[in-house]
């Protein structure tokens, strides 16, 4: 059995499911998906999210407002963490720093960062971290915040192993997305090698970031045993093998 550590459900596209969210459901029964992380992007959509997954006992959700997102609301620390009771929300986030798609002034940026992590604490809840080219100043936030205390997940990752090593350093697991699959992604490769066995978790991502085979389409939480072929090759290791440790893993840290 496979875990999806980071999907957006509300997201992806159910034509070829008739339309129908109960229908594509089925299809990640039937492929072994036991267990799908629908992960929020701004709270606009939130509730939608949340109409769309209830009644699922198979899929969690978390809460925050992606670091890109803007023209939108900004959640004060309480209002996440009003948002973060519920026992179906197992994370906070997803949350960091990107600074691939936003430039300019970024204080704004770094602020909402640190208001979802203070949330996290308040629940004693896991971060699902994005970063993107901000790795430094992901870093130094996370420590001047103290999310070492919750800990949570570094996902879709694309840096290298020296950063893997430093989010490992202060209780963050590694979640390895289909970039692992592409054949440019050297770095990615070499750490989801070195990453220890009870650290790391893998993801689609879905809609976006399609693995080989499908690279450039849209992707679906299906696909996430493509994830786990590819980590499984790399670490000389059976497939189920590397089922088995990232679904352990997801438990031990949501």
């Amino acid at each position: 059995m496979l875990i999806d550590s980071h999907c957006h459900l509300d997201r992806i596209d159910l034509k070829p499911y008739q339309n129908d969210f109960a229908c594509f459901m089925h299809e990640a029964e039937v492929s072994q998906i036991e267990h799908l992380l629908c992960i929020a992007i701004d709270l606009e959509s939130y509730p939608a999210m949340l109409d769309l997954v209830a009644g699922f006992q198979q899929i969690s959700v978390t809460v925050g407002v992606h670091p890109n997102v803007q023209d939108c609301k900004d959640p004060t620390v309480d209002e996440l963490v009003v948002l973060g009771k519920p026992d179906n929300v197992i994370g906070i986030g997803e949350t960091g720093l990107d600074y691939f798609r936003s430039e300019g002034d970024l204080s704004w940026q770094h602020q909402r960062f640190r208001n979802h992590i203070s949330a996290a604490k308040k629940l004693k809840k896991p971060l699902i971290i994005h970063t993107r080219e901000a790795k430094n100043d992901t870093l130094r936030i996370l420590k001047e915040e103290g999310a070492e205390e919750v800990g949570g997940v570094i996902h879709c990752f694309t840096e290298d192993w020296e950063f893997a090593q430093k989010a490992l350093d202060i209780n963050f697991y590694i979640s390895f997305s289909g970039i692992v699959t592409f054949k440019n992604a050297t770095a990615i490769k070499e750490a989801a090698k070195k990453v220890p066995a009870d650290r790391f978790l893998i993801e689609t991502d879905s809609p976006y970031l399609a693995p080989v085979p499908f690279r450039g389409r849209p992707n679906y939480p299906t696909y996430v045993r493509y994830v786990a072929e590819q980590i499984a090759e790399l670490r000389g290791a059976p497939v189920n093998k590397i089922a088995e440790l990232s679904t352990k893993n997801f438990y031990d840290l949501f």
